[in-house]
């Protein structure tokens, strides 16, 4: 009985699972004829809607743009050189005659 039970929800959590595959794919497939088929421009679309890109109209916003990842660039160089001086700089091991 315990076997026809766990053999029924396999079969239920497949199926969800084929439902789900088939709306993704309905979904992803009307967005690209939307665009043109054209998977950057739905990529880059999906990353304006999401707030990760934003467009830039002025000079201003792009010197801000820039600026910003600049200082990203140099709090990453000021965490990651120390790191990696230590590494150079450590003492060789010796290793054991045999």
């Amino acid at each position: 009985m315990e076997k026809n039970n766990s053999k029924t929800a396999g079969r239920l959590i497949l199926a969800a699972g084929l439902m789900m595959c088939l709306w993704v794919a309905a979904a992803l497939t009307s967005a690209l004829s939307s665009v043109g088929w054209s998977v950057s421009e739905l990529a880059g679309q999906y990353m304006v809607a999401i707030g990760m890109v934003k467009p830039l109209h002025t000079l201003v916003d792009y010197y801000t743009h820039i600026k910003g990842i600049e200082y990203l660039l140099c709090v990453a160089f000021f965490v990651a050189f120390p790191v990696f001086f230590k590494y150079v700089n450590k003492a060789p091991s010796q290793a054991a005659a045999k």
